[in-house]
């Protein structure tokens, strides 16, 4: 759609209230604003278990979890998508009741996010439940036996399962789900009360 060919008094172009709709879309919503909404989930630490793993549960494994600061990428297309990339540092033991192995693990959760408008002038950050096929986890094993243990156990996938729904838990807080709404009538009417 072109803009119009009339000009304001300091020689801009008018624009036609799409290209304004669109324009402030992809203005409003940059990859900053989408960090500020994961503000309060990077820097978080978790523990996880002890839990059963592996066949009939004999194993039991316990991991401290920290998220790093997101990196984020933006996508503008009809619609402005974004990819949250959340890094993990995971520090993972593996109890057999009578030996414990310690692992190094780096992880990964990708969280893909969609801007929507909303009735009456909201735009929302939409964000798709993370599932355990969105966490990528790389276990440093120190040896064979290590590397063994871990496939009987069946370590990463009880890992990556728990860390997705702690992440999906984490989005769905109150502070964040507030983040992730931008009320533009309120929003306006706060600019103009301090005019």
């Amino acid at each position: 759609m072109a803009a119009s060919s009339e000009v304001t008094g300091d020689g801009r172009a008018y624009l036609t209230y799409e290209q304004f709709g669109r324009r402030f879309f992809e203005v409003a919503v940059t990859e900053d604003r989408i960090g500020a909404a994961f503000t309060a989930i990077a820097g978080e630490e978790f523990q996880v278990g002890p839990i059963a793993a592996g066949p009939g549960g004999v194993v039991k494994v316990q991991a401290n979890v920290k998220i790093a600061e997101p990196e984020i990428t933006r996508q503008v297309a009809d619609t402005i998508t974004f990819t949250v990339k959340l890094p993990l540092f995971i520090g993972l033991v593996v109890d057999l009741k009578v030996d414990r192995i310690r692992y190094d693990v780096d992880g990964l959760v990708t969280l893909p996010l969609s801007v929507r408008c909303a009735e009456p002038l909201q735009l929302r950050i939409e964000v798709e439940t993370p599932r355990p096929r969105d966490v990528f986890v790389d276990v440093a094993s120190h040896n064979i036996r290590g590397s063994i243990i871990r496939y009987l156990a069946q370590v990463d996938d009880e890992i990556r399962r728990v860390i997705a729904r702690f992440v999906a838990d984490e989005v769905d807080k109150p502070e964040v789900k507030k983040a992730r709404l931008i009320d533009v009538d309120v929003e306006l009417g706060r600019a103009f009360e301090g005019m």
